[in-house]
Formats: C-alpha cells, sequence, structure tokens
C-alpha cells in the first residue's frame, strides 16, 4: 500500500502536528497577554479551544515522531477514524473560535475603538490569525487522513 504524505506516522505528519501545536501555542500566548480577554465570551471561547488543541496535535506529534523513528506507520482503521473525528471536530471548533474572536475585535475597534486599546486589540487580531492557521493545518491533516481511511 502506498503511503499518503501527511497522514498519521508519516514525516510530513509530524510537520502538520507541530505546525498546530506551534500555532494553538502562539494564539493561546498572544490571547493570554491580554488581561482583559476573559471580560468577553468570544476570548474565553479561543482560549478553550486553544487548550484543547495543544494536547491534542503535541500528542499526535509524539506518536508520528514514534512511526517516523521505528518506520512503522499506524494503519489500524479504529485508531486512524478517531484520529480522523477528533481533527474534524477540533477543526470546526478551531475555526468557530477564530471567527468569532475576529468578529468581536472588529467590533470593538470599529465602535468608536474606546472599548479596545490599538495596541491590546492587535494582539487579539495576532491571537485569531494564529488560531486561523493553527485550523489551516488541522484541516490539512484530517484530509490527508481521511484520505488514507478508505484503503485500509
Amino acid at each position: 500500500m502506498d503511503e499518503v504524505p501527511g497522514s498519521l506516522g508519516t514525516s510530513a505528519s509530524f510537520s502538520l502536528r507541530l505546525g498546530q501545536t506551534l500555532f494553538a501555542s502562539a494564539s493561546l500566548l498572544f490571547m493570554s497577554l491580554g488581561v482583559d480577554f476573559y471580560s468577553y465570551t468570544a476570548f474565553c471561547y479561543l482560549v478553550t479551544i486553544m487548550s484543547l488543541v495543544i494536547p491534542w496535535s503535541l500528542t499526535l506529534a509524539l506518536v508520528d515522531g514514534y512511526s517516523v523513528l521505528v518506520k512503522c506507520p499506524v494503519r489500524q482503521p479504529g485508531i486512524l477514524l478517531i484520529v480522523v473525528f477528533g481533527d474534524w471536530v477540533l477543526s470546526i471548533l478551531t475555526l468557530a473560535a477564530a471567527c468569532s474572536t475576529v468578529s468581536v475585535v472588529d467590533l470593538l475597534l470599529h465602535f468608536n475603538g474606546s472599548y479596545c486599546p490599538p495596541k491590546l486589540c492587535r494582539r487579539y487580531q495576532i491571537s485569531a490569525a494564529m488560531a486561523f492557521l493553527s485550523w489551516f493545518m488541522s484541516l490539512a491533516s484530517s484530509l490527508f487522513n481521511l484520505w488514507l481511511l478508505p484503503s485500509l
């Protein structure tokens, strides 16, 4: 059976997982630097979702790293199905969190600028951008694994 680049247990998947972890961590960091993030539900939602994405992606990065080192990719359909389902759920939640964060920041910036100082809003915008990048990598990883699933 041919190996699908980006599927679980490959070096491309390892890179995608590290990227997800890096961007989710950056998003969480930039959001947490603002002490007022807990004042808005969308910001709290982003922090919660990024706090779920980081351990999920880090765990799967460890699985990918181990699989690459021992040269034995994961091919069990049950495990792959759990990974695809988890990726889809977290991907949708990440997209929702990033979109809601961007919309709240845009509203705060355009509402006479009195609710959000520009420096703080820039941090929130960077946090949302990092969440979008994490979502993109999660979606790509999920699609690669979904592509491999029918061939098992």
